[in-house]
């Protein structure tokens, strides 16, 4: 199994395994490939250009590659000769705890460039669609409308149902006392609970109107600070309800 060589800087003051270490840490906690040759006169002594190396890994399998081998960071490798022979052995480079710590702190690393990279692209797409805070009203007061609009039908709604209930509740004053009619009954109750729905409706609705007036308040911060020359993906991570 042949690994592609990833670029490395590593200073040649420092000891074998601490180059490992930080070896690890600039190719991406070994998610990625194999590492670079690490640099120093221990090293050059053991391997010169055209050496292989070979291990067998933790799951059991052996593996070649030109360059230090980064899944046996914590075992032997030996490297070989263009004719199989043993050229010199490579000693464990890092122990089974400081590559998982590597590892985590690669993985970290790769998350918090994933996010970097969410948040200029989102900080693009705003600038792009709002050049300036009056388009950004516009579209706030855009999303507001419909809104608004459902609220004025939902209040529509109600008023009618508090019209259609006024006489059934004249009618029901003959009974007093009494059993209701099961028709008129039904009526009053079907007017209740379509009431009560609709005013359930109308607080989900005013409800919607502050997440809206809450995203585009925070959608203008950040903007502001994009106008005034931030660079995409400076100004914090993207919020949760922007995505």
């Amino acid at each position: 199994m042949r690994r592609t060589p990833l670029p490395l800087r590593v200073l040649p003051s420092a000891g074998p395994r601490r180059r490992a270490a930080v070896a690890v840490l600039a190719a991406g906690a070994g998610l990625l490939g194999a590492l670079a040759p690490l640099p120093g006169a221990a090293q050059s002594s053991q391997t010169s250009a055209g050496g292989i190396y070979s291990c067998v890994d933790a799951r059991g399998r052996r593996l070649t590659s030109d360059r230090p081998i980064i899944e046996c960071l914590d075992r032997e490798q030996r490297v070989l000769n263009k004719d199989g022979s043993t050229r010199a052995t490579l000693p464990p480079s890092l122990t089974a705890e400081e590559r998982t710590a590597a590892e985590e702190a690669a993985r970290r690393k790769a998350l918090e460039q994933a996010a970097l990279k969410d948040a200029q692209r989102h900080d693009r797409n705003l600038m792009n669609r709002f050049p300036n805070e009056a388009a950004h009203q516009r579209a706030r007061e855009a999303a507001l409308d419909t809104v608004r609009d459902a609220i004025k039908e939902s209040e529509r709604r109600l008023g009618e149902l508090e019209r259609n209930r006024k006489p059934l509740l004249d009618e029901a004053e003959f009974y007093k006392g009494k059993d209701l009619p099961p028709k008129l009954r039904s009526q009053l109750e079907y007017v209740q609970v379509a009431t009560e729905a609709q005013r359930a409706v109308v607080l989900n609705q005013q409800a919607e109107v502050g997440r809206i007036n809450a995203l585009f308040d925070e959608e203008l911060k950040r903007l502001r600070k994009l106008w005034g020359g931030a660079q995409p993906g400076t100004v914090g991570p993207v919020p949760a309800a922007s995505r």
